[in-house]
């Protein structure tokens, strides 16, 4: 088994109140796995630490062998949304993901558009990303986590705000990026995203995995 992420052990206290309690979980490479729970339930706090954004009290996270917070400050190879994803509101969704691959010089304008483009946005539409939809937002956020060509991505719920089409459509690019070897953290509340996309499945209820399903 290729494994992608470790997580052993880990457990997240702020002050009396434990937010995390004793995680351990293996997640293998070029699969998509689906975290799922209340809100509330630990999901979104153990992204963050599996991001670096937040060291764990106790415990170890290795990302593609690497120890976060030891080895690296946050994992390398890895795409990212978690929670709504920030923009600059009076630009365009083009100059806003080519300000953020400036800091990444890899990126070429070719290579943003495509992306823009995989996401269901138009490339070349000027509206500020201040009078996007929900939805809007949530694709040219997709699509900054895409367009590094990543390993591994980690999406706390792609799919908020997105129509049926749209859910529809970023289904469908899920499932070719796991098929292209890519490797998927999915967190969400929609049964049917879970259903049809997770290989594995793990559940989260008062920041302890209560139950975990393999397909």
């Amino acid at each position: 088994m290729d494994i992608a992420i470790e997580i052993h052990n880990v457990t997240k206290r702020f002050g009396e109140t434990t937010v995390l309690n004793g995680i351990s979980l293996s997640l293998e490479k070029n699969k998509i796995h689906g975290l799922i729970g209340r809100n509330g339930s630990g999901k979104t706090m153990l992204l963050k630490c599996i991001c670096g954004f937040v060291i764990p009290t106790t415990g170890m996270i290795k990302v593609n062998g690497k120890i976060i917070g030891k080895d690296v400050e946050v994992p390398e190879n890895v795409g990212i949304i978690i929670e709504a994803p920030g923009f600059l509101p009076n630009y365009d969704g083009y100059t806003n993901l080519k300000f953020l691959a400036s800091i990444n010089k890899m990126i070429s304008k070719e290579k943003i558009l495509t992306t823009i483009e995989k996401v269901g946005l138009d490339p070349k539409s000027k509206r500020s990303v201040g009078k996007y939809s929900l939805g809007m937002r949530q694709r040219l956020g997709l699509a900054q986590a895409l367009m590094e060509d990543t390993d591994i991505l980690i999406l706390d719920e792609p799919m908020n705000g997105l129509d049926n089409q749209g859910v529809s459509d970023i289904r469908t690019l899920l499932l070719e990026l796991r098929n292209q070897g890519k490797t998927i953290i999915l967190a969400s509340h929609g049964k049917e995203d879970i259903e049809i996309l997770c290989d594995t499945v793990h559940e989260l209820d008062r920041g302890e995995i209560i139950q975990s399903i393999a397909k």
